[in-house]
């Protein structure tokens, strides 16, 4: 028994779903959804001041997401030394170390110590992802534990549209393109502009800062259940070698990854260089350019919405399939549209990411037992490692073949998710044939 009279199972899963606690977690999405999209304002700022290339400028993506790859684990351990408040703790100290060095940044006026920061912050976001998604899925029954990651997830791009909004007002300015002005000026005017320029980057963190110091204290004040399964007397939790040894033997589950990696990188790809795809195909500059993405997440937004509709209908695979299905569709035409409208459909294959991070995560972690589930959860995470790779290769494709052919690379993406999807509705359909034969 917890203090909010909900009564917590041996698989770790409450019977009832303590609100206050569940909104406040689920405001933890946003908050790494606004770093995630300042990370696109940032991949177009530096790709002119620092004269960067397609590829190079996407390291952006590789540094942050990088971070989770690495952290994952250990964050993993702290939940399981600990709790997953500790380790909600541990992250928000991290993140707001993370916006900190962003002055020295600016100041030292470096890539490379841009991108160190950056990674700061997503040592912060592994810790905050590794333990949020898990414990969002288990405040409550377990039959509902995706419809609860999704609704948490709901709250992801409303943090985005706030990271967009600072950079569109606190980073970009008024006036031509970024490259048109540079164009005209002289090395010592240049290297003046750039310096300006790096100095308006810091601005947007500086208000995070405050926002991730008072998300803080409410979680320091704030009791929450613990939420972990229930060990046997006398038996022992199985360690880390044991359970990755075991993560590897589950097809179901490392199919999961691999489909994550790939929609993660995916997502992020497209929204890196959505802004950039704006500038090409047309004369706006930076700070017009980046409505763009506004728009892109607010499709992603009402995508969440209509899904968690859809799927009190239809199954979540049957959902998912459809997007994919359209995705690629939508994918293609980007790749081979000849005008601005390509720009639009960009904009609107972001209605059909919605669902796909939260319910290939429940379902990933559904196919391990419960006393693998912290481990097997950071495991899903360190998948986001997918963001600081398919962004690389599209920026190195864009180099090569040009910004809209380099969206192909995204087509492949999602008609591996929509296999996946497939293999899982399959896999399911069967167990019920077995299981009505059985009977």
């Amino acid at each position: 028994m917890i203090n909010n009279n909900t009564i917590q199972g041996q698989d770790g899963y409450l019977d009832k779903t303590p609100i206050f606690q569940f909104i406040l977690l689920s405001c933890l999405f946003p908050l790494w959804g606004c770093a995630a999209a300042l990370n696109d304002i940032l991949i177009t700022q530096f790709k002119s001041v620092f004269e960067l290339s397609n590829f190079a400028s996407a390291l952006v993506q590789s540094a942050f997401y990088g971070g989770y790859f690495l952290i994952a684990i250990p964050a993993s351990l702290v939940i399981k030394k600990s709790s997953y408040k500790m380790a909600i703790i541990i992250g928000l100290s991290l993140y707001i170390f993370g916006c900190a060095a962003f002055f020295p940044a600016s100041h030292m006026a470096t890539y490379t110590m841009f991108l160190a920061a950056i990674f700061a912050i997503a040592v912060g976001l592994s810790f905050l992802e590794t333990a949020a998604n898990t414990y969002s899925s288990m405040l409550g029954p377990k039959s509902h534990a995706t419809l609860r990651l999704n609704i948490s997830q709901t709250f992801y791009p409303i943090g985005a549209i706030a990271g967009i909004l600072l950079g569109k007002y606190l980073i970009f300015q008024d006036g031509a393109s970024l490259e048109a002005q540079m164009a005209l000026m002289s090395p010592e005017q240049i290297h003046v502009f750039r310096l300006e320029m790096l100095e308006h980057t810091l601005k947007p963190y500086k208000y995070i800062i405050f926002i991730l110091l008072a998300v803080l204290a409410l979680f320091v004040f704030t009791s929450y259940p613990k939420c972990k399964v229930q060990k046997k007397s006398g038996s022992q939790a199985p360690s880390i070698g044991q359970t990755l040894k075991y993560l590897s033997t589950n097809t179901r589950f490392k199919k999961g990854i691999v489909a994550q990696f790939l929609y993660v990188g995916m997502q992020v790809a497209v929204w890196s260089f959505t802004i950039r795809l704006a500038l090409e195909m047309s004369d706006i500059n930076e700070r017009a350019a980046s409505n763009y993405m506004i728009y892109s997440f607010i499709c992603f937004f009402i995508g969440k919405f209509i899904a968690n509709i859809l799927m009190t209908k239809f199954s979540a695979d049957k959902v998912l399939i459809a997007y994919s299905a359209i995705g690629m569709a939508f994918l293609a035409y980007i790749s081979l549209a000849n005008d601005f409208s390509a720009v639009y459909v960009a904009v609107g294959v972001s209605v059909l990411f919605g669902p796909c991070w939260a319910t290939i995560y429940a379902g990933t972690l559904d196919t391990v037992d419960n006393e693998y589930t912290e481990t097997a959860g950071a495991v899903i995470v360190m998948a986001i490692v997918g963001a600081a790779v398919i962004p690389a290769i599209q920026g190195l494709v864009a180099d090569v073949m040009g910004m809209q052919m380099s969206f192909l690379v995204n087509f492949l993406c999602f008609g591996f998710v929509g296999y996946y999807f497939l293999g899982e509705m399959k896999n399911k359909e069967t167990k019920v044939e077995i299981s009505e034969q059985l009977n």
